[in-house]
């Protein structure tokens, strides 16, 4: 017959207390991280936003380069490092109202612009423009000041441009158009021309 030893038992751990601090830590860690990722997702927001800039074209002022509705990739920062160069196609506030254009640039400062017998020359050498709609039915004569451009739209019969308002201030130089990203089946660069007779 067995008998039970009563004085044998079999341990039992004890569970450890966690402390108060150890509950603690793993939430804070959490939040902490949260925050970063935040903090670190707003930055990279508002870097890209400085850097590059989204423009919708709203109308026809620059066709056939550029089409009613088509949304552009604007670089924010070419030209604090570079001046606009011919052929340039820029994104500009109006020099006389609230609006955003796009324009090309045909004068930089110190260019004698004149547009007689439907044909732009700049100082003095007629353009091989092959972007415009058709030639410009208009004329005008005009020498750029230092700080300003002469800008025109690519459909030059349509277009309100330096020809009817006159010289761009620098400082109204939003950034150079780079893409065309929408919609899709229209995605390309943005087509800029130097003159035939810049270096």
């Amino acid at each position: 017959m067995a008998v039970a030893e009563s004085g044998s038992s079999t341990p039992q751990s004890i569970p450890e207390r966690v402390s108060e601090t150890e509950l603690r830590q793993p939430t804070e860690t959490i939040i902490r991280e949260i925050i970063e990722t935040l903090l670190l997702t707003f930055f990279i927001f508002w870097l890209v936003n400085g850097l590059i800039g989204r423009y919708r074209i709203d109308g026809s002022s620059m066709n056939p380069t550029l089409q009613n509705g088509q949304y552009l990739i604007i670089n924010n920062i070419s030209y604090y490092l570079n001046d606009p160069q011919h052929g340039d196609v820029i994104v500009f506030h109006h020099p006389k109202s609230d609006l955003n254009l796009i324009k090309r640039v045909i004068g930089v400062p110190g260019d004698s612009v004149e547009i007689s017998n439907e044909q732009v020359k700049v100082n003095g050498v007629v353009l091989d423009e092959p972007y415009i709609k058709e030639e410009p039915q208009y004329t005008y004569s005009g020498v750029v000041p230092e700080g300003e451009y002469f800008v025109l739209g690519d459909n030059r019969n349509n277009s309100s441009d330096s020809h009817s308002w006159s010289f761009l201030p620098e400082e109204n130089i939003v950034g150079k158009a780079m893409i065309i990203y929408w919609p899709p089946s229209d995605w390309e660069a943005v087509p800029h021309y130097g003159f035939q007779n810049d270096n």
